[in-house]
């Protein structure tokens, strides 16, 4: 009996867990704009990894008009995230990470897709190595004496 309850007790422990962990778009939006300016970084990456995923969804699904304002999102939100590091000197190293790999990811789902919607993704690409090179330059910047 005792250990049934233990089992129970851990099933629904992973399921809110997991629950909790789900949040959908809008939920992030609105915690990473009401969030201190240390959290935000992280927020806003979660923001475009979220995008990411669901550009390549919507490229695979043929779906280009939502796919553009998904790459779209994740331009601006890696701008958000960088913007928010750069303010408040934390987690830029984790901020150009994530957009390295993001950056990586839209030249995967450039190779995949039709050439009339390549523009598009590069423009992206291109912002999100700007991005890049802006935090990279934060972080290594020569202190004046």
């Amino acid at each position: 009996m005792r250990r049934l309850a233990i089992c129970m007790l851990l099933v629904f422990a992973t399921a809110a867990i997991s629950v909790a962990a789900d949040e959908t778009l809008d939920e992030l939006k609105s915690r990473a704009q009401n969030a201190l300016p240390q959290d935000r970084p992280g927020l806003f990456v979660q923001i475009a990894q979220l995008q990411l995923r669901n550009a390549d969804k919507f490229f695979e699904a043929g779906n280009v008009e939502q796919a553009h304002q998904a790459v779209e999102e994740v331009a601006v939100y890696s701008e958000k995230a960088r913007d928010a590091a750069t303010e408040t000197k934390k987690r830029q190293k984790n901020v150009e990470i994530a957009v390295r790999k993001m950056a990586e990811k839209l030249k995967d789902i450039k190779r995949s897709i039709s050439f009339e919607d390549q523009p598009a993704v590069d423009h992206a690409i291109e912002r999100l190595e700007a991005v890049r090179t802006t935090l990279l330059k934060e972080m290594f910047k020569k202190e004046k004496k």
